[in-house]
């Protein structure tokens, strides 16, 4: 195809938003493009919350949902047209104008003074509105104005996260509207200008000389950021590496002077954690301050409990009850380290594909006794998760917050008085573990590696076509990962309190 005449889908125009390189790279080198797993998990998101709103905006089904990559697009733009003089719903509606396509998510008429006139509304799976759906709307405005569509109202819909799913596939309710007419057709030049800019670029046969920044993870990360950084220097110890840049004089001190260095950045402009990474990073030394980590622990006694949860959230809540993006535990593992000092494990794990809150809680509060330190690692959510399920079941509520009284952070601990220059800058568990216990790994275990992971093996492991031996396999993962990560806060805890007691694999 003659580049310079190709007509550009909205999503290359909003790529032109994000940088000129990577919508001519989308034409001219798609091959380099990678995308990660959280954009195509988004992408799935987006089409399952697409396929909720035209039930929600046609309960009666008198609708027609256009189908371009079935029937084509000069198919679909001539269904459209058709469509436009008619008093039917509309989804997927296809137009094209000054080069440039759209699909229209909603399309509804409204009848005003005998004529035909539409609502326009675009539906994000996002629970708030950002600036690029701002641009997503105008652009869809003036492309469908354009292309003769009489619109008379334009809406963005995105989801609540406060609604409560009352079950039975009933969703009214879990969109929100805000009415973005006004700003849309306000801003018909300042579109018209991108869409102009945009087909230039497409058509240059010369990649633009755009250096990697911030643009490249906002508003989405960038399928091609390992191209356009292969010949960039790699800092040995990046300036990223620093926690909490957040004092206007140290990012102005970054930026004005194009640091990437730690070594580039004077003590003065550091606070005493950000020093810490600092110094450990370039000496290569492991700061320990035992004396006061283990002071920090030396109040509790045993019996102790080490917890992690994994939870899984919908977009679309799929169980009665539950909300938009609530984070739902299906899975604890639980180590106890007894009276007599014997360490022994029990956990939880709820693959049926229904509502595991209820049981999960009650297998908690079973499992955790009543007395003893319970051990977490960045207790937030944990603590989190109790007391949302503490207001769902008002049976359980004061055994559960009683937990949440007993939870004590190992991350805070691990902040204040430890610190080894392989972590580079981060305590995550799984930069504090390799250091403390090189003997445990996750990437030694099969499947299930990370929390993301856990929540796409748990998706795998309660759809109706995954075969028994499958979920099994899965549920064997999911069972070691999740054991792993507490007998990972046992050794933190061994480390920091500078306990003698010796346990073996977990």
């Amino acid at each position: 195809m003659d580049k310079s005449t190709q007509t550009l889908s909205k999503s290359k125009i909003l790529a032109y938003r994000q940088c000129p390189k990577r919508l001519w790279l989308e034409i001219h080198h798609p091959e380099l493009r990678e995308d990660t797993a959280e954009a195509e998990a988004s992408f799935k998101v987006g089409h399952q919350v697409g396929d909720i709103a035209r039930g929600i905006y046609d309960p009666g089904q008198k609708g027609v949902l256009i189908e371009p990559y079935k029937i084509g697009f000069s198919a679909a733009f001539k269904q459209t047209k058709e469509l436009l003089v008619s008093k039917q719903p509309i989804f997927e509606a296809a137009m094209t104008a000054s080069d440039t396509r759209i699909l229209a998510d909603v399309m509804l008429p409204i009848n005003k003074r005998g004529k035909t006139r539409w609502k326009m509304v675009e539906v994000k799976s996002s629970a708030s509105i950002k600036d690029y759906h701002r641009d997503d709307v105008a652009i869809q405005a003036y492309v469908a104005t354009k292309a003769g569509a009489e619109l008379e109202k334009i809406a963005l819909a995105t989801i609540d996260s406060d609604w409560l799913y009352p079950g039975n596939n009933l969703y009214l309710g879990l969109l929100e509207e805000s009415d973005l007419t006004d700003e849309a057709f306000n801003r018909m030049d300042e579109v018209k200008a991108w869409i102009s800019d945009a087909h230039r670029i497409s058509a240059s046969k010369r990649e633009p000389e755009i250096e990697a920044g911030s643009h490249c993870n906002q508003p989405y990360s960038c399928g091609f950021q390992a191209y356009c950084s292969r010949d960039i220097p790699r800092a040995r110890h990046p300036v990223n590496w620093l926690p909490n840049i957040r004092t206007k004089e140290l990012k102005s001190f970054i930026e004005d002077n194009d640091i990437t260095e730690l070594r580039e950045i004077p003590d003065n402009y550091l606070n005493d954690q950000q020093l810490r990474v600092k110094q450990g990073s370039l000496s290569g030394k492991v700061y320990f301050d035992k004396v006061n980590a283990k002071k920090d622990l030396s109040g509790y006694g045993l019996p102790a409990y080490f917890l992690d949860f994994e939870t899984i959230q919908f977009a679309v809540p799929i169980w009665k009850g539950t909300r938009p993006y609530q984070q739902i535990p299906f899975q604890f593992s639980l180590h106890k380290l007894g009276r007599n000092e014997k360490l022994s494990h029990s956990e939880f794990l709820d693959l049926s594909g229904k509502d595991p809150s209820k049981v999960f809680a009650d297998n908690l509060i079973s499992s955790c006794g009543k007395t003893g330190p319970v051990y977490v690692y960045n207790a937030g959510f944990e603590t989190a998760r109790i007391k949302e399920l503490a207001g769902r079941f008002s049976k359980l509520k004061s055994e559960l917050l009683a937990i949440n009284d007993r939870i004590v952070d190992l991350y805070p601990i691990a902040k204040r008085h430890y610190y080894h220059p392989d972590q580079c800058g981060s305590w995550s568990i799984k930069k504090v573990l390799p250091a403390i216990a090189p003997e445990l790994s996750y990437e030694e275990l099969e499947g299930v590696q990370d929390g993301g992971m856990a929540m796409d093996a748990y998706l795998e492991a309660i759809a109706k076509e995954t075969p028994a031996a499958r979920k099994k396999e899965i549920e064997i993962q999911l069972q070691s990962y999740c054991k792993l990560d507490t007998f990972a806060l046992v050794k933190l805890w061994q480390f920091f309190s500078a306990s003698r007691l010796k346990f073996g694999n977990p």
